[in-house]
């Protein structure tokens, strides 16, 4: 089954006959468990097991890198789910730190979803080319709004007011530490021009690390000439550069990448606008059911107006839906329908499929395009990414998995000794009184009935993302590895060339493969 020798002391090792290997006694092939179906049986994650291969190469040598669109790669195939329980600006700016990337749910108004973006894409640059500034006029209490709008109090101050005037001073969060009347004019308690470190128009990042170690400040502007503020650089900028090392940036401006999601009826097309004008580098179309009129023409009309900004379609489970999708020019699908955690789609309408076979189906065929696929929902373990990743998904975008950390919206609360945080379905009533209902009724028509296709709910306490992704990577590492696989260009490889070995478990061998037989036990993740 190994496509490369395998060497002991020189010698290459046999390989298996093809008679014990066309036998089952090594597994099925992925055509064999989801094409040549007899049954004519859907299958889930659960229902399915890989087989192991050899393992030659080390665990940090696994390369789980992936696109999520055509265009756009990761170092990490995770992406945050846009739901109003999971995915802000806290979610987005994090996911992308550890090299995945989050997308800002559409249940804010349009100017707030796009100051969400905003936020994620002003937060962690190189070159801060268009910071937030102030005037000397301007008083402390535009300094206290822009804190809270923004997270941060390092604003540069020129005469102007605005980008490209002449600097005369900055405000630290030292300035403003002790001002206790919000009418005082910034002029009379901001650090002057006399006193800053400045570099000049053309300095390299290397150059602005050594000025800012020199001068222990954290913010060095940069002047041109004639002492007209270009642009800012942050000393908390250089150092997650050096502690987020897989960081998602665009690669020209070094900006985090973050995505946002819309619905398909007409007023979505001036959300798109605001999206892309505060900079967002994915738009997901955001349906249940993504194979309707209205996507394709959404689709058509974003690919036309914004041809840089990846385009990510769905939610489909079927060749059919993606191909229709797909002529209308995605650049990624979304696949899932009715199998997340809080989603009641399937029991509702009656209409859906078990994940692991549309994941398998659909990214088979969307591979004969370069389109890459999401896996979305009923995603409960590394396991499962695992298992979405060796089926053909690219990357899985995740809820529940994601919405009882620290950077998920909401408060934690105590319920029976444990400590949980809200988590709801978008066709959850609640969300859809939020917004959520333009995901499942995609024109403009008002239901008399709102029928739920979600519920809500909470889940446990999972500390922060800077513990939980690094968990959730070293476990799809140790996936892949024992599965023999080195890469997911390898594991894709693997899979289309009936080279990745798959069987499927029958009830008793799913609860074999769980924790059994004790009377009592404690579950921790790390």
């Amino acid at each position: 089954m190994s496509s490369v020798p395998i060497l002991l002391n020189g010698e290459a090792l046999k390989e298996l006959d093809e008679e014990t290997l066309n036998s089952g006694a090594e597994g099925f092939t992925g055509s064999q468990v989801f094409v040549k179906n007899q049954a004519c049986v859907s299958y889930t994650y659960d229902d399915i097991i890989v087989m192991p291969g050899h393992i030659g190469f080390a665990l940090h040598n696994v390369d789980i890198s992936s696109h999520v669109t055509r265009n756009i790669r990761l170092n990490l195939p995770f992406v945050s789910s846009p739901m109003d329980t999971v995915t802000e600006s806290n979610m987005a700016i994090m996911m992308a730190l550890q090299g995945g990337i989050g997308i800002i749910h559409s249940n804010f108004t349009m100017e707030e979803q796009a100051a969400q973006v905003y936020k994620v894409k002003k937060f962690k640059n190189g070159f801060i080319e268009d910071p937030v500034t102030l005037s000397p006029n301007d008083t402390a209490q535009d300094v206290f709004r822009i804190k809270q709008e923004f997270g941060y109090s390092g604003i540069p101050i020129t005469d102007t007011g605005k980008m490209g005037g002449r600097l005369v001073g900055i405000i630290s969060n030292r300035d403003t530490s002790f001002i206790e009347d919000p009418t005082v004019p910034i002029s009379e308690f901001m650090t002057p021009r006399e006193a800053l470190s400045v570099a000049r128009e053309g300095v390299s990042l290397e150059q602005a690390n050594d000025i800012l170690k020199k001068s222990k400040k954290g913010k060095l502007p940069v002047v041109n000439e004639k002492d007209e503020l270009v642009a800012l650089i942050a000393r908390t900028d250089l150092q997650k550069n050096r502690d987020y090392p897989l960081a998602s940036k665009d690669p020209v401006n070094k900006q985090l990448l973050v995505g946002a999601s819309i619905g398909t009826r007409p007023e979505d097309r001036e959300r798109a606008a605001a999206l892309v004008e505060a900079g967002v580098d994915i738009i997901v179309v955001d349906s249940s059911q993504g194979d309707s009129i209205y996507q394709l023409e959404m689709v058509q009309f974003l690919k036309q107006t914004f041809p840089d900004v990846d385009v990510i379609g769905g939610n489909v489970v079927t060749p059919s839906q993606a191909y229709h999708l797909i002529q209308a020019g995605v650049d990624g699908l979304r696949v899932g329908m009715g199998i997340g955690s809080i989603c009641t789609t399937q029991e509702v309408c009656a209409v859906g499929r078990a994940q692991a076979s549309a994941v398998y189906h659909v990214a088979k065929f969307a591979r004969k395009f370069g389109i890459p696929i999401l896996a979305d929902g009923g995603i409960k373990s590394t396991g499962h990414i695992t298992k979405a990743l060796c089926l053909g998904a690219s990357c899985v975008m995740m809820g529940s998995m994601l919405a009882g950390t620290d950077e998920a919206p909401g408060e934690y609360f105590y319920q029976d000794g444990i400590r949980l945080k809200r988590y709801r379905g978008m066709g959850s009533l609640e969300a859809m009184q939020k917004g959520g209902e333009k995901r499942y009724v995609w024109d403009n028509s008002q239901a008399a009935i709102k029928v739920a296709q979600g519920v809500s709910g909470a889940v446990q306490d999972k500390g922060t993302l800077r513990r939980y992704i690094p968990y959730l990577t070293t476990g799809v590492r140790h996936g892949l590895q024992d599965a023999g696989i080195n890469s997911l260009k390898e594991a894709h490889e693997k899979l289309y060339s009936d080279k990745l070995r798959f069987e499927i478990r029958s009830p008793a061998a799913q609860k074999e493969g769980g924790v059994h037989g004790l009377h009592s036990y404690q579950k921790r993740l790390y």
